[in-house]
């Protein structure tokens, strides 16, 4: 895997995609820095080494170029996170910004304004991308958030640094973290498979049926299980057509030796409101015009214990409604037996946006290995898929 650690930046300009995808306020201020902190030891080691960097990022989903998604709004905070000041140019192609990037001394960094003001970015247009690598000597990828796309500046920019380009430090721990997961992993192995939808993650079920000994599930995924084995659920989400795929994935999971755990109870409301009147049943007794809106006490225990022995876990979606106070205890206990079996040794990877947000609003993040910052693109390499960002880089 090509890393930082095999290039020297000394009077070298790098070209670096970044995820800056930040969310703003209606001030126009960032509200969550995460993703720019992520960025900051590739950044550091460009300039520790004597070199320049320029930035490139995409920020919203913006319709041509509107001001509202103008990364000019960022610059303020890029800059007392990196503690240089960085420069910023408002576009991202042509003389002016080719211009700003010639006059770059050792040591600076400059900002470009936000790739998808040309829709020749998503589309991944030739011509874009070979503007775009005129403005560095070699291409670095560091941004996860985007691998899963074939984009200009993630995947088609790299044909023109056959020998220039390489992974930056967010992307290759992001690489390396999902292998210890899939390939390199201690046993037991156990995933948490939360959120919503059967449909979402059948793809990662399927491709690591064969490499987990434990899958747990939960969250309003659970009721298609419980259903499809029939129980009774209530008015509790789930995804009719989805039943007898559940019973395929679970015989597949008895063949391959692959323990599944299901929720044993539920916290149960009669609507979805935090201020509903709630009770503890069992997951598969349900009554009608109640709904599982988190899982239960004995499901913490039961859940502990198969956690408490596993030595590399992933965690991919809430156990349940965690925004409301009523029905987030499932998931902070569940974020406690991680913390617990991290602390004893054990490999722990968090992704998924909701799991991400959970570990952050209860004090997690610092007790897991690793919280990852792409959502869409770790379940992609969850599933097996190739990530054009990843391949252009390893080709």
């Amino acid at each position: 895997m090509s890393t930082l650690k095999e290039f020297n930046f000394k009077n070298k300009r790098a070209l670096i995609r970044v995820d800056f995808n930040v969310p703003l306020n209606t001030e126009f201020m960032v509200t969550d820095s995460t993703r720019i902190h992520a960025a900051k030891s590739t950044i550091q080691t460009v300039l520790n080494d004597g070199g320049s960097a320029v930035l490139m990022s995409h920020l919203g989903r913006p319709k041509g170029k509107e001001d509202q998604f103008s990364l000019r709004h960022i610059v303020k905070k890029v800059s007392e996170v990196l503690g240089v000041k960085v420069n910023f140019v408002d576009d991202c192609i042509g003389e002016k910004v080719e211009k700003a990037v010639s006059e770059l001394k050792a040591g600076e960094v400059l900002l470009l304004e936000n790739l998808r003001f040309y829709e020749e970015e998503k589309s991944g247009d030739q011509n874009f991308a070979a503007q775009l690598s005129k403005l560095g000597d070699i291409y670095v990828n560091d941004a996860f958030g985007t691998a899963h796309r074939a984009h200009a500046s993630t995947a088609i920019i790299a044909e023109f640094f056959p020998e220039k380009k390489c992974f930056g430090n967010l992307l290759a721990r992001e690489i390396e973290s999902i292998n210890k997961v899939l390939n390199d992993s201690q046993k037991p192995v156990t995933a948490i498979l939360g959120g919503a939808k059967v449909s979402s993650k059948i793809g990662v079920i399927e491709n690591i049926l064969d490499k987990v000994d434990h899958i747990i599930i939960g969250g309003g995924m659970t009721f298609t299980f419980v259903k499809a084995l029939g129980g009774k659920i209530g008015s509790s989400l789930v995804e009719d057509d989805k039943q007898e795929l559940a019973l395929v994935i679970l015989e597949q999971a008895k063949a391959k030796n692959v323990q599944i755990h299901l929720p044993v109870d539920a916290i149960i409301a009669d609507s979805f409101s935090n201020d509903a009147n709630t009770k503890e049943v069992d997951t598969n007794q349900i009554p009608d015009g109640w709904m599982g809106l988190d899982s239960g006490p004995k499901t913490a225990d039961k859940f502990a214990e198969v956690i408490a022995k596993s030595k590399t876990i992933l965690w991919n979606g809430p156990l349940g409604v965690f925004e409301m106070e009523n029905f987030s205890k499932g998931t902070i206990e569940l974020g406690n037996a991680i913390s617990k079996a991290t602390k004893n040794g054990a490999f722990s990877l968090v992704g998924g946006g909701d799991s991400v947000a959970a570990v952050k609003q209860f004090g997690f993040a610092e007790k897991v290995s690793y919280v990852s910052t792409g959502g869409g693109a770790m379940l992609e390499m969850l599933e097996g898929k190739t990530l054009p960002g990843i391949e252009a880089i390893l080709k």
